[in-house]
């Protein structure tokens, strides 16, 4: 399993998903551009030592990401799907895919992807913050695929 993050805008949100991959072993596919410069200072504040502790692949584009994730199924997180997280089977090798913070990803994106989930919250918010929203449906990843750590 990996976590993929469509150019990422935000530093502290990087980091924190690094550091994420880092604690359940899960690489972390980097798509570019980046909204920021790759040693922003910001991205290791959050990561913490943890950036040593994960595998960092980057991408220069969709299309070269896409190359690389071979037949494992590309799952697309949005505030766009229909059907929930917790109604979807996943597979140990699914790379979960997150897009930018400020707009999601493009259609031609959504359209590459396998299966477009959703998280559940309530109607009168917008959405979560990524680096949770990426804990989240890792952890339920994780947990039906039952490749936690220690578990």
């Amino acid at each position: 399993m990996r976590i993929a993050l469509y150019e990422p805008e935000i530093a502290g949100n990087v980091g924190s998903v690094l550091r994420l991959g880092a604690c359940f072993g899960v690489g972390v596919d980097l798509i570019e551009p980046l909204g920021f410069a790759w040693d922003d200072r910001r991205v290791r504040r959050a990561a913490m030592d943890y950036i040593d502790h994960v595998a960092i692949t980057r991408h220069a584009s969709f299309d070269a990401f896409r190359a690389s994730a071979g037949e494992s199924r590309l799952v697309l997180f949005t505030t766009k799907a229909d059907q929930s997280v917790y109604d979807f089977t996943f597979r140990p090798d699914d790379v979960l895919l997150f897009g930018k913070e400020s707009a999601g990803v493009p259609a031609a994106v959504a359209d590459a992807c396998d299966a477009r989930l959703r998280i559940p919250i309530r109607p009168q918010v917008r959405s979560l913050n990524l680096a949770i929203s990426t804990a989240l449906a890792l952890g339920e990843a994780m947990r039906q695929t039952e490749s936690l750590p220690g578990g």
